[in-house]
């Protein structure tokens, strides 16, 4: 059965899916995107996913392709003809099609919608959690505002590529030695007191809804949160690290840079979230 996906109000099979030449996504990375996770079919953190869209594109005066209603129902759509339980769900908007210029085109032009979706590994996840992961550091050197989920990605890509090579499954970002987050997830530490520590939402980093969901979890579970800046230095001493995001939930982090974070084995607090966030997830 081939994939398919909505273009443009089309569906099509993903094979021979294409967008304009002229594209501004295409053209000047000038588009947002989210990410959803679909759990034995249902949306886990959808309204976040969706508010933060609508977020992204108001602060790139971007004119929304459909109302969000319309937009959960061509979501759904994507995922039934593709015959999925678990997925992965990606929507992107650009400002649509234009003559190439660095100015915003008239006004009136059509954004262009793109929504795809694939096969997520549930199971595969778990696995992962239990043994944890290792990650490297690498400079963050996006632009001033990755508090907006643009498709404008490739330091990221440098910097999980950067990971691939070293055999790590992710790349910490520093900036002036603080660390911001990673490179498609937030990043996390667990202090000696058993709080857990992570960046404030600046523009220096993307607002995780994730993260969100994580902290309103470990509220509950009575475990402090501090929102504060830390150091690679500090991350590497912390007895526990770990990472948020969508396709992640909540994943151990073992090592950073070869250093071992801890025993070295995934830690009781990030597991112990992780099992609140899936459950509180799962809820919709």
């Amino acid at each position: 059965m081939p994939h398919i996906a909505y273009v443009n109000g089309q569906y099509v099979p993903q094979s021979t899916a294409m967008v304009h030449i002229e594209d501004r996504g295409y053209q000047f990375a000038d588009g947002i995107y989210e990410v959803c996770v679909v759990v034995n079919g249902c949306y886990w953190d959808m309204d976040g996913h969706l508010v933060r869209m609508q977020r992204s594109l108001s602060e790139l005066e971007m004119d929304a392709p459909m109302d969000m209603r319309a937009l959960k129902v061509v979501m759904g759509e994507v995922v039934r003809r593709n015959r999925l339980k678990d997925a992965l769900v990606y929507m992107q908007v650009t400002r649509g099609v234009a003559p190439r210029n660095h100015a915003f085109p008239p006004e009136g032009t059509a954004p262009s919608l793109v929504i795809t979706a694939r096969r997520f590994d549930f199971d595969q996840s778990d696995v992962k959690a239990n043994h944890g992961i290792a990650v490297i550091s690498q400079p963050d050197i996006r632009w001033g505002r990755v508090d907006i989920k643009t498709v404008g990605l490739l330091p990221n890509a440098l910097a999980k590529e950067a990971a691939t090579k070293a055999g790590a499954a992710e790349a910490i970002l520093v900036r002036d030695g603080v660390v911001t987050e990673c490179s498609a997830s937030n990043a996390w530490i667990v202090d000696e007191t058993g709080a857990i520590v992570t960046h404030p939402k600046t523009n220096e980093i993307l607002g995780g809804i994730t993260r969100q969901t994580a902290i309103a979890c470990a509220e509950e579970l009575q475990i402090k949160v501090i929102e504060r800046p830390f150091t690679l230095e500090e991350a590497k001493a912390a007895p526990e690290a770990f990472l948020t995001s969508a396709t992640s939930f909540v994943m151990p982090i073992i090592s950073i840079d070869g250093t071992r974070i801890g025993s070295g084995k995934p830690g009781p607090v990030a597991l112990r979230l992780r099992e609140a966030y899936k459950a509180c997830a799962a809820k919709g």
